[in-house]
């Protein structure tokens, strides 16, 4: 029997329902948008600009603070145009290419974050072989395998996604389209899909977090035989990855590795990565990272100099 598919737009619900706190949300969300912008581009910008861009970790910064510009910007101005709409309504072509893109830039964002690990894994337990291992072209074929592995992972649940039939029902309790709210909608057992789901998308994510702590806890053991300036610089670049790795990966295997059906906080969850760890990756990349610090007050003195001539 051929799926039906009647619904031609979905209604989000949003995130708590209540029309008197929304234009509230709607300033605070457009502020934390405003800053994500900022920092990122002034990340962007410093590394781009500097020498830093020669290094692994940095070329590798750079592509993630261009990843969470993109995601965020697929997210949070729908987000906030819905808090100041009566109706928060969107098409279901629409809701398929939002569902898709959002997916493909946390995938690709998922492995940068285990290209910088990796990154930081030769860095210290194989120091004198990094600059052989570590070299632009191994730096390149991990940015292009993380394209290649987030795009198989959105086209994979786009497919699942667009072969269910959606006969009736069409108010997504979400404020955005993602794989999970949706199949809540299905006019059919879903019991497979599920499943399907959680294998493409909690599970993997968990054992991707789980190889990452591995990987620290090996990069935190060698490095008790370092000196007490290296352990201590090695330290602070090692915590600020552990940082947006924890942000970032905690809760996403919380949304992805239950069942579609249980009553959870999916969508106050998902702001976590959709919203915080965005805004807050530049700070943390750059207060506690000294050579930041310095290459970003020698691009803007450098770039105000230049204004003034």
């Amino acid at each position: 029997m051929e799926n039906q598919n009647n619904v031609t737009e979905f209604v989000f619900m949003g995130l708590w329902g209540n029309k008197k706190i929304e234009p509230l949300f709607f300033f605070l969300f457009l502020l934390c948008y405003l800053t994500v912008l900022m920092g990122n581009i002034i990340i962007l910008l410093t590394i781009t600009c500097s020498h830093l861009i020669q290094q692994p970790m940095y070329y590798f910064l750079c592509h993630l603070s261009l990843m969470d510009l993109c995601y965020t910007s697929t997210v949070v101005p729908r987000l906030v145009r819905d808090l100041a709409a009566a109706r928060k309504n969107i098409s279901y072509n629409n809701c398929m290419t939002q569902l898709f893109t959002a997916h493909l830039l946390v995938g690709v964002e998922m492995f940068i974050l285990v290209s910088m690990a990796f990154d930081r894994y030769v860095a210290i337990v194989k120091p004198l072989h990094y600059m052989v291992i570590m070299n632009r072209q191994r730096c390149n074929m991990l940015i292009i395998m993380a394209w290649v592995v987030g795009f198989w992972h959105s086209i994979a649940l786009l497919l699942m996604v667009l072969n269910l039939p959606f006969c009736g029902p069409n108010k997504l309790d979400h404020y955005i389209c993602d794989v999970k709210p949706l199949l809540k909608l299905v006019c059919k057992d879903i019991h497979v899909v599920s499943i399907l789901v959680i294998a493409n998308s909690g599970m993997v994510v968990l054992a991707i977090f789980l190889a990452l702590v591995a990987s620290y806890i090996v990069i935190l053991y060698n490095l008790r035989v370092r000196s007490s300036i290296g352990r201590q610089k090695a330290l602070s670049t090692c915590s600020s990855h552990i940082m947006v790795v924890v942000l970032f990966f905690v809760p996403c295997i919380y949304t992805y590795a239950l069942p579609a059906g249980t009553e959870n906080k999916d969508k106050e969850i998902s702001l976590f990565y959709t919203v915080i760890a965005p805004m807050l990756n530049p700070l943390i990349y750059t207060l506690r990272n000294m050579e930041m610090k310095i290459a970003m007050r020698k691009v803007w003195s450098k770039a105000v100099h230049s204004d003034l001539k």
